[in-house]
C-alpha cells in the first residue's frame, strides 16, 4: 500500500453527483508542525484538501469545514482534567485554518468543543455561527454522501466518519488527505480499518 504522500490526487471523482458533500475536518494550525498538538506531516494534507475543495466548488458540491474552537478553560485540556495540551483556543492563531488551505467563500465553517466540559471530537457535534448543527446543514443541502479528509485520522476524522455512518450517510474517505496522531504506533491504520469495517470506502 502506498504511503499517503505517495498517492496521486486522481482519487478526486471525475464527476460529483447529486447528494455529494465534502467534509474537511479540523485543518488547523495547532494540528500541524509548529502547533501545540502537531500531527506528523499534518501540513501535507492541505494541498490535497484544497484541490478537493476547488473540485467540489466547480461541481457545485457543498463544502463543510469543521474546527476545534475551545475556550481557554475546558476539561478537554490536561490542566483541567483532560488528556490534551491546550490547542485551538478560540481566537488564537493555533485555531486558525492552516494558511496553505484554500477554501472557496461558499465553504461552511462549523465549530465544536466550545463548552467548558465539551470534548467534541466529531464534526457532528459542531455548529455554524447561527447555532445550526452539521446534520441539519447537510440535510438542508440534501447531502447523503460525504467525502471526508482532515486531521487527525485516529481521532476527529474517525469520530466524524463513524457518526456519519451511524446517521445513514455514505462516506468515502480521502486517505491522502488525512494524517494520524498515532499516540500508539499503528493507531492511524487501526482507525482506517475501523472506519472501513463500519462501511466507509476509500
Amino acid at each position: 500500500m502506498l504511503a499517503p504522500e505517495q498517492m496521486s490526487l486522481s482519487a478526486i471523482p471525475a464527476t460529483f453527483v447529486a447528494g455529494d458533500g465534502l467534509l474537511l475536518v479540523d485543518p488547523q494550525n495547532d494540528f500541524c508542525p509548529g502547533g501545540s498538538l502537531p500531527v506528523a506531516d499534518g501540513d501535507r494534507v492541505m494541498p490535497v484538501l484544497s484541490d478537493w475543495a476547488a473540485s467540489a466548488q466547480r461541481a457545485g458540491v457543498p463544502i463543510f469545514v469543521s474546527r476545534d474552537w475551545h475556550p481557554p478553560r475546558t476539561t478537554h485540556f490536561k490542566e483541567f482534567g483532560g488528556v490534551w495540551p491546550p490547542h485551538c483556543v478560540n481566537g488564537t492563531r493555533g485555531a486558525e485554518f492552516h494558511p496553505e488551505l484554500r477554501l472557496p467563500p461558499s465553504a461552511v465553517v462549523v465549530s465544536k468543543g466550545m463548552g467548558e466540559a465539551e470534548d467534541a471530537y466529531s464534526a457532528f457535534q459542531a455548529r455554524d455561527d447561527r447555532g445550526t448543527d452539521l446534520a441539519s446543514l447537510l440535510d438542508a443541502r440534501r447531502v447523503r454522501h460525504l467525502y471526508v479528509g482532515g486531521l487527525a485520522t485516529d481521532y476527529c476524522v474517525k469520530s466524524s466518519t463513524l457518526d456519519a455512518l451511524a446517521r445513514g450517510y455514505a462516506v468515502t474517505l480521502i486517505p491522502n488527505g488525512m494524517r494520524a496522531v498515532d499516540v500508539q504506533a499503528g493507531d492511524g491504520e487501526k482507525a482506517l480499518a475501523e472506519m472501513r469495517t463500519a462501511g466507509a470506502t476509500a
